[in-house]
């Protein structure tokens, strides 16, 4: 054959070669992508291929092929939407944290920079404070002889000027807190609930505390521990010791009020007050009024006016933090009172008192009564604490005008 033969086929070798190319390129790119077809960047590389190479279908119609074109463009844009919807939640939370700061910073108390747990307070500008602090001022105020002022705007500030405001206080509890036991977020109206009720993380005792088991722990051990506890075990001998100690406590407790009863079926009982009519009964009020010593360092007191009970004269004297100079500088406060006998007496007065609060007060105290004879020579009795429960109650009756108080007094007859 000669040289001229051999190279007439040349063409139709060089063509097939190009389609085995076009061919190959297929394969090859079909092979580089995902195997599935129906996956998007399979379908867009097989779109793009037939669009660049129309003559490898008869014919394509423009519907065919706007519908290729759309596919393609689907399957690239199906990534981008992904990270775009993540960035997008990942910004609306941190929008949403950004949000609950801003509001804590605006509805914070402006004395202690803390959320109210419970009243909220304003001040004739409308800067909030907190039911704590706000019966903090006063108090201090009354510690100090001046009048009580907003820590803003210095505005005065007093039960009477100030309100409540009922918005904030259901906006507060409307916000987010943390649980202290499983520290999972709750809105503060129904936090208290869940860490009493429902929180399994929530410190729990043994149903058998009663016979002496001291377990404490989450309630979600509760159960387990109850069914290996060893104190529902116990012989008789060993829960005797227990609830004799039981009794004793109860005993304790039912004496004072044993006492009252007894007290109250007395033949001459005093009384100071404003809800109670009897022969013996004398309607007015316990007010203790502040005064300041004359020493060249002053202190407070608080006393009240000259009061008659038992057809006998008497006043009560009170101070604050045992007679502390400044106890406005003091977070912690009590008061301790005295009772005097301004009249005389032909023989010794043995009396029985206590101290309860008035009846327009929401001040807490547990009553305790007092023993003592009275003589010409000893008149005055030692400062006995009133039993309040803590501060706070402490500066409920601080923050008043003038402490209103009821007076009890028996005479223990020989």
């Amino acid at each position: 054959m000669s040289a001229v033969e051999e190279r007439e086929p040349a063409p139709a070798a060089s063509s097939a070669a190009g389609g085995g190319g076009g061919a190959a390129a297929m394969m090859a790119a079909a092979a580089s992508g995902p195997s599935d077809p129906l996956h998007p960047a399979a379908a867009a590389a097989a779109a793009a291929q037939e669009l660049n190479h129309p003559e490898l279908e008869e014919g394509p119609s423009s519907k065919k092929r706007a519908r290729l074109e759309a596919e393609s463009a689907a399957g690239s844009g199906s990534a981008a939407g992904g990270a775009a919807g993540g960035a997008a939640a990942g910004a609306k939370a941190g929008m949403e944290h950004k949000l609950e700061e801003r509001l804590y910073s605006v509805l914070c108390c402006t004395v202690c920079l803390d959320l109210p747990k419970a009243s909220v307070y304003q001040c004739t500008n409308g800067h909030l404070m907190c039911a704590g602090c706000f019966i903090h001022l006063l108090a201090d105020a009354r510690l100090k002889e001046e009048q009580a002022t907003c820590p803003n705007c210095r505005c005065e500030i007093s039960k009477s000027l100030c309100c409540r405001n009922l918005a904030v206080e259901k906006a507060v509890s409307e916000l987010p807190s943390e649980c202290g036991f499983c520290l999972k977020q709750f809105p503060r109206s129904i936090l208290e609930r869940h860490q009493k009720e429902d929180c399994q993380d929530r410190v729990t005792l043994c149903k058998y505390k009663r016979i002496g088991c001291p377990w404490q722990g989450p309630f979600h051990e509760l159960t387990a521990h109850e069914g290996e506890c060893g104190h529902p075990t116990k012989t008789g001998n060993e829960l005797m010791e227990i609830l004799d100690e039981m009794d004793q406590n109860h005993k304790k407790e039912m004496q004072l009020y044993n006492s009252i009863f007894n007290l109250l079926s007395f033949e001459k009982i005093g009384y100071t007050g404003t809800d109670f009519c009897s022969q013996t009964c004398h309607k007015k009020e316990v007010q203790f009024r502040p005064y300041r010593t004359d020493d060249f360092i002053t202190r407070l007191y608080y006393e009240t006016p000259r009061f008659t009970v038992l057809n006998q004269t008497w006043v009560l004297k009170a101070r604050v933090n045992d007679s502390e100079r400044n106890p406005n500088l003091s977070c912690k406060r009590t008061l301790s009172f005295q009772l005097i006998l301004k009249s005389k007496v032909n023989s010794p007065m043995e009396c029985s008192f206590l101290l309860l609060k008035g009846p327009y007060d929401d001040v807490k105290i547990n009553p305790v009564i007092y023993h003592f004879a009275f003589t010409n020579e000893n008149n005055e009795t030692d400062y006995m604490p009133l039993p309040i429960i803590d501060s706070v109650e402490c500066n409920k009756l601080l923050a008043a005008k003038n402490i209103n108080l009821r007076l009890f007094i028996f005479q223990i007859q020989k």
